[in-house]
């Protein structure tokens, strides 16, 4: 049998970061998650998720951004290392960049879904220039073509929040089209995969709401509900 204890955000200090069996909670329509809460890590032999907060500043180099403030809970994740800063930084496919969802460092996150449907991708990043300013999402091991291509070109040098799909047609992307489509009731799995080397990850929204308001840059958006699964 499975117990499922909710668990007050105001606790979650240590323990989140060793990868624990948490489990977020969507609620009408919609679920916010901490990048920090995720289950797993995998294809990291190049890249990596790395845990960034005032009392864990990443060792692995090169890396120029200092530790950001202003993050949701006070941590979020970069890749790293991040070699390709600037466009003019050799770009090594599979390494440094990946247009193709799910080959590097994907980050794996439970979600119970009660409301089935489309959900909306918003994502808080943080991006300083043009090559760490993409990423990947996909829903159940799958890759689906409205999940690929994240873009930010706006909002440099602080926190943003952004849902826009990167095109052939626009290279800084087409809102409403990052999107997953949650087929039945239940714990989903939620993946994260990188595109481009340094990107800073904060926080996630899936919601129901194709109008849903970007929150500025100061808000940290919904609360987090968050639950551990106990095996």
């Amino acid at each position: 049998m499975k117990w499922f204890f909710p668990i007050l955000l105001t606790v979650l200090i240590v323990p989140v970061f060793a990868q624990a069996q948490w489990i977020v909670e969507e609620q009408d329509g919609l679920v916010a998650v901490e990048t920090e809460h995720y289950v797993s890590q995998s294809q990291t032999e190049t890249r990596q998720w790395i845990l960034c907060n005032a009392a864990s500043v990443p060792s692995i180099k090169p890396d120029i951004d200092p530790i950001h403030k202003g993050a949701s809970g006070g941590a979020y994740l970069e890749i790293l290392p991040d070699t390709r800063q600037t466009h003019d930084d050799p770009l090594v496919h599979e390494v440094s960049f990946s247009n193709v969802p799910g080959i590097l460092a994907i980050l794996t996150y439970k979600i119970q879904f009660n409301n089935t449907g489309r959900y909306y991708v918003w994502v808080r990043a943080f991006s300083t220039g043009s090559e760490d300013n993409g990423i990947h999402v996909g829903l159940d091991g799958e890759w689906p073509e409205h999940g690929q291509r994240m873009q930010w070109c706006e909002g440099k040098h602080t926190w943003r929040w952004e849902s826009k799909q990167r095109t052939d047609a626009e290279h800084c992307g087409v809102f409403d089209q990052i999107y997953l489509d949650i087929p039945t009731i239940g714990i989903h799995d939620i993946h994260f995969s990188m595109r481009e080397d340094g990107f800073e990850f904060d926080k996630f929204i899936l919601t129901t709401n194709i109008d849903f308001p970007r929150p500025d840059s100061l808000d940290t958006g919904p609360m987090e509900i968050l639950f551990y699964n106990s095996k």
